[in-house]
């Protein structure tokens, strides 16, 4: 047992050990970067709201706008955290995790993001299931600026840790099928509490469109043998749904500000209900499209992994 647990111990970069056991290494890995970047947060949050004069514990905490800030731009410690992992526990160039000099393909990803969200919402609005009111004449174009950083950082700060530590990893001792389920499965737990708050049927839907967008992120990754387009798409399609169609985020029914003010009519399986259009089959049916059409593009490198 002891040798067991010292294989599987993600501070060393031991790889010989059955494959089993090496899954097992990099999820742990991935639980301690992660759950250690929001303890780390958790604790500068605190810190920097008494060295601030407020008292957490009367009630005595931040606006709205600033927590959420807060909360996005915190994911700056976990992205630091994961490359602090790479670097010194997997002795391994920031290359090997994805994050290559081609930073150009990032833009493919905010393409992307906004063809997917552009058809997803057109064809709930085609349904009568979203409404246009027009553009929010008060819009805050600097809380909008700051939120679409805090996404890009949350974005990349995921990506570095599902695609790069889980799914680089994995693919080099397993074959890439294997590597893109376990990278799937971690990609959604972190999301699991708040998609079934609602009826039953959209979280299901929502799962389904997690384990679709998980798909796409990792052949954009098998594709550019980089995680820049899946950072691209990741970041872009939280800030074009939260901040510029002003439409839930992962069932977050608050929108700070946007530019574009558009309503969910109703609750039913297209608009997603309380959770958003991540959990409408509007976005399944896109998703699905789009995952076998980055297959069919790249189908070569893909075909070439899943045969690994």
């Amino acid at each position: 047992m002891k040798q067991i647990l010292k294989k599987v111990s993600p501070f060393n970069n031991s790889t010989k050990m059955p494959v089993s056991l090496f899954i097992a290494k990099k999820i742990l890995a991935f639980w301690v970067c992660y759950i250690a970047g929001l303890f780390i947060a958790e604790g500068l949050v605190i810190l920097l709201h008494f060295a601030l004069g407020k008292n957490m514990l009367v009630g005595d905490v931040f606006d709205v706008g600033t927590i959420t800030l807060i909360t996005y731009y915190g994911y700056l410690i976990i992205a630091g955290i994961a490359l602090l992992y790479w670097k010194v526990i997997e002795k391994k160039p920031l290359t090997a995790m994805g994050l290559s000099k081609e930073i150009g393909t990032y833009f493919i990803g905010i393409v992307l993001s906004i063809f997917l969200l552009t058809l997803s919402v057109a064809i709930i609005a085609a349904t009568g299931n979203i409404k246009y009111q027009g553009i929010f004449e008060n819009a805050d174009v600097l809380m909008i600026i700051l939120l679409t950083g805090g996404f890009m950082i949350q974005g990349a700060a995921e990506e570095m840790l599902c695609r790069g530590i889980v799914l680089h990893a994995l693919k080099e001792k397993t074959s890439f099928l294997t590597a893109m389920i376990v990278s799937t499965i971690l990609f959604i737990i972190p999301h699991w509490s708040s998609l079934f708050t609602g009826e039953i049927i959209y979280g299901v839907i929502g799962v389904i469109n997690l384990i679709l967008i998980s798909v796409i992120f990792s052949f954009l990754t098998i594709c550019f043998q980089s995680i820049w387009a899946a950072c691209g798409l990741h970041s872009f399609w939280n800030a074009i749904l939260y901040s510029v169609l002003g439409l839930n985020l992962s069932g977050n029914e608050e929108t700070l500000t946007a530019i574009f003010n558009m309503q969910s009519v109703g609750d039913n399986i297209w608009n997603g209900s309380i959770y958003g259009i991540e959990a409408s089959v509007a976005t399944t049916i896109v998703l699905a499209f789009a995952a076998a059409l980055v297959f069919v593009i790249s189908r070569k490198r893909v075909k070439k992994c899943l045969g690994h």
